[in-house]
């Protein structure tokens, strides 16, 4: 069945998206805090961070931890390194100390200041630039531990009172004691942050290295005091009265801080250790010292200062030499622990990049597999959904003729997991969906071609009818019997109009055609005509406006609809006013009712309907004149629409220029024919004289009278049209020249008084024209080809002299005449515009 003309390609009409949107989108709202309404590639980006995140989350922890034990053996190094430079200040100041005790011994015999300074002033220099050498190693040491820092800076402090001290040496005015404790506190500082480096947990062998050196570093620290007591005594002359038991003491601290350096130490070290001891220059110093402790009852012997210094600064050098081999060894080794972890956490935080990127990489290839396998299956699914078998489905609606092949498309997803499972599933749901339709648009097609069948039919028997009420009309004389008749009649012509509303159900033409432009005036005539209550119609005011041949059927069949429409839902007391008006290039029609009017919800679906027309299905029967207009008028680009107006409705309808014939095209109306139910005639109501006359002056022969109205007495008759009223509408459409218009032969009056006539201006060839022959043999006629123009406007001339044919002959030609035309409509024959070349009157004569 027809749904209407098939939109363009690749075009969705907005109802048909509204609908599948409605459909496909979710019917609610999505919420980002419910797992189901995610997204798949949120859901997809989520099963690939998450494991992500917790992985780099235990690798950062893990590479936190081995960037700050890097980080720990770094500075360790650093700060194992600086130990050259701390060992050569604590070398220097324990010079300058084991010296200024000696000059202190030499000042307090009397000795002399200027010697005294001169002396101590090349030894001072040298500490003071082996403290500048320690600040500056330790400048790239200043973001080091809280710890270091703070002993590296009391050791400045310690070394900043060495500096205030020194120039109490010359004039000794302090005690011994005062001034070289503060010597003994610049070394302790130093030593302690020599002694500072801590290369944390779990690395005892750094720890170890570390000791053996302090060790060391403290061995050398008691050897050099040592030095410092023997060479004041020596410059003195004689032990003071706690010499003796410092000594002891600090032979005592030696002796214990070598052995402990013997437990840390390496084999080579102690071996080292052992090799410089036995060396000439350390034995000397070694002897010399022998000589300086007690002996049994006598007292220690006050050793040489000169020998005693030269020996004793031997064997310093000596231990200054192994301690500095003891603390490359540490550098070395904390050197090495400090690569090898950084080439540890290289590894692992190289290890953890690799890994994170190949899981990430074979997450996304995973994921962008299935991402991009979801996403053609969701397109090809929306575009099923919504382009292709929408379009499929109204192809297969308004198809015609035969059905077309409708191709499915395979999946666009040809993997074998599930997805492609899905696809396949989805294809083949689009396959049954569109083999169904195709079966059903095979029964459509059935169905329709048993309603064209059934319609056709049928109008062979309304015509048949027709022309079997022709025959009883013309036989007829009695008023009662006749008036009958015309009823039959109409109600035939409706009957027909009912078949011809199934054709339109159908999809199929009308098959009443002209080849001429018809007057929009008699177009509007003739849909009154095709209603029952004719007579409530009245035709106000028509413009000047013709119609193509190809369109008056149907837009009589869609304005006798509105027609009918206006007339069955309005009282029968109130008339229904038709006005035309020509509106720039289109011609708009407005016809006006007084009836029960429509809500607005409903008045708001019937225009949408009249939009855009719905397929054919059961509510289609019920309202089958909406669906037969809006049908029409997608057809025929009319645009309908329905309004409130004055308590009723009107329909207003837009004729567009192509409908419209060019002025120059159209011939003069014809008079109208002889078949017209006189008003006074058909309801008893006597014509006023002149009536016709009026008619034909007014061009489309409106006028307004008294006409009674139906199921009301002619006293309470409603104005009416002057115009005598047409029964049928190729009454009106379809001329007949030199037609006695006046006469009243066809009504229950008899012959009136004569009338004006008009004759016409086209005269019918001389040869019938013919479509060729059936497969009978017999000839196939041209509708209409025989009859004149009928879009001429009328000419009144001067009436010749009347000569009244016989009725009889007149009307056995008149009804053969139309039987045939009616035959020739019945089989849908094709038609051939021919230009009239002649013409006859009603009495077969040649004008």
């Amino acid at each position: 069945m027809a749904a209407g003309p098939e939109p363009a390609n690749g075009a969705v009409s907005n109802h048909r998206r509204r609908r599948f949107d409605v459909r496909v989108v979710p019917h609610r709202r999505r919420s980002p805090f419910r797992l189901r309404d995610w997204r798949m590639s949120t859901k997809l980006a989520t099963v690939l961070v998450v494991p992500s995140m917790a992985f780099l989350l235990l690798a950062g922890v893990q590479t936190s931890a081995l960037v700050g034990r890097t980080t720990a053996l770094n500075d360790f190094s650093r700060q194992v390194g600086i130990g050259r430079q701390i060992t050569a200040a604590v070398h220097q100041l324990q010079q300058e100390r084991d010296r200024s005790a000696g000059e202190l011994g030499e000042l307090r015999r009397g000795g002399d200041r200027a010697a005294a300074s001169a002396n101590l002033k090349p030894l001072q220099t040298a500490t003071d630039r082996a403290i500048v050498d320690l600040s500056r190693a330790a400048e790239p040491l200043a973001d080091a531990d809280a710890s270091w820092r703070v002993a590296f800076s009391e050791a400045l402090e310690a070394y900043d009172q060495v500096i205030d001290i020194r120039p109490a040496i010359p004039p000794a005015v302090l005690s011994n004691e005062t001034i070289l404790s503060n010597y003994h506190r610049a070394v302790g500082a130093m030593l302690d942050l020599l002694a500072e480096p801590t290369p944390g947990q779990g690395q005892s062998a750094l720890n170890d290295a570390v000791l053996r050196y302090v060790q060391l570093a403290r061995v050398k620290e008691l050897s050099s005091r040592v030095r410092a007591q023997l060479y004041a005594a020596g410059r003195a002359g004689t032990y003071g009265t706690e010499d003796r038991v410092i000594l002891s003491d600090l032979r005592g601290q030696q002796l214990t801080a070598l052995s402990a350096f013997r437990v840390a130490a390496t084999s080579d070290q102690i071996r080292r250790y052992d090799e410089t001891s036995v060396t000439p220059m350390f034995l000397v110093a070694t002897g010399l010292e022998e000589r300086s402790l007690p002996g049994g009852t006598a007292s220690p012997e006050v050793l040489p200062s000169e020998q005693w210094w030269s020996a004793s600064e031997q064997r310093q050098e000596l231990l200054r030499q192994l301690e500095a081999g003891v603390l490359d060894d540490a550098v070395r080794q904390a050197d090495d622990a400090s690569s090898e972890q950084l080439r540890a956490t290289l590894l692992v935080v190289g290890g953890v990049v690799a890994v994170l990127l190949v899981a990430l990489l074979i997450s996304l290839l995973v994921g962008r597999s299935v991402a991009r396998s979801m996403r053609l299956l969701r397109s090809q699914a929306l575009r099923i959904a919504q382009v292709e078998l929408p379009d499929a489905l109204d192809r297969l609606k308004t198809v015609t003729g035969g059905v077309p092949g409708i191709e499915v498309a395979p999946a666009v997803v040809r993997s074998l997991d599930e997805i492609g499972e899905l696809a396949e599933a989805f294809v083949a749901v689009h396959r049954s969906a569109v083999t169904v339709a195709v079966e059903q648009a095979l029964m459509r097609r059935n169905v329709n071609a048993m309603f064209v069948n059934l319609a056709r039919r049928s109008q062979v028997l309304v015509e048949r009818q027709l022309e079997l009420l022709d025959d009883l009309e013309r036989e007829e004389s009695d008023p009662d019997q006749l008036e009958n008749l015309f009823k039959l009649d109409h109600l035939a012509a409706r009957m027909r109009r009912n078949d011809e509303s199934l054709l339109v159900l159908a999809g199929t033409d009308s098959t009443r055609r002209w080849n001429r432009p018809v007057g929009l005036g008699a177009v509007l005539l003739a849909a009154a005509a095709e209603i029952e209550q004719y007579q409530r119609v009245r035709i106000d005011a028509v413009a000047d406006v013709y119609v193509v041949g190809h369109a008056v059927g149907e837009l009589v069949h869609m304005l006798a609809e509105l027609l009918e429409n206006a007339t069955a839902f309005s009282r029968p007391d109130t008339t229904v006013v038709v006005t035309a008006r020509v509106d720039a290039a289109t011609a708009l029609v407005e016809i006006a009712d007084r009836g029960l009017g429509m809500s607005p919800t409903a008045l708001t679906e019937a225009n949408a309907v009249l939009a855009s027309p719905p397929a054919a299905d059961v509510a289609t029967v019920e309202r089958m004149g909406l669906f037969v207009v809006s049908h029409l008028a997608a057809r025929l680009g009319v645009r309908v629409r329905l309004d409130d107006h004055q308590g009723g409705l009107v329909a207003r309808l837009a004729l567009p220029a192509a409908m419209l014939a060019p002025a120059g095209a159209v011939q003069a109306d014809l008079p109208a024919p002889a078949r017209m139910l006189a008003t006074g005639a058909a309801r008893g109501v006597v014509r006023q004289p002149g009536a016709v006359a009026e008619a034909h002056a007014s061009g489309l022969g409106i006028a307004a009278r008294d006409l009674p109205v139906a199921g009301r007495p002619p006293a309470a008759a409603v104005p009416r049209q002057a115009r005598p009223v047409p029964v049928r509408a190729e009454d009106v459409l379809t001329p007949a020249g030199g037609r006695d218009v006046g006469g009243g032969w066809w009504s229950r009056q008899g012959p009136g008084p004569s009338a004006p006539i008009v004759p016409a201006s086209g005269m019918p060839p001389a040869v019938p024209v013919t479509a060729g022959t059936n497969e009978r043999g017999l000839p196939v006629r041209v509708p209409m080809a025989q009859l004149s123009a009928v879009t001429r406007s009328a000419q009144p001339t001067v009436a010749p002299t009347r000569t009244d044919p016989d009725p009889e002959a007149v009307g056995g030609m008149l009804s053969r005449l139309y039987s045939g035309v009616r035959r020739a409509e019945a089989e849908d024959t094709t038609e051939i515009p021919v230009p009239p070349s002649g013409g006859h009157d009603e009495g077969g004569r040649r004008q």
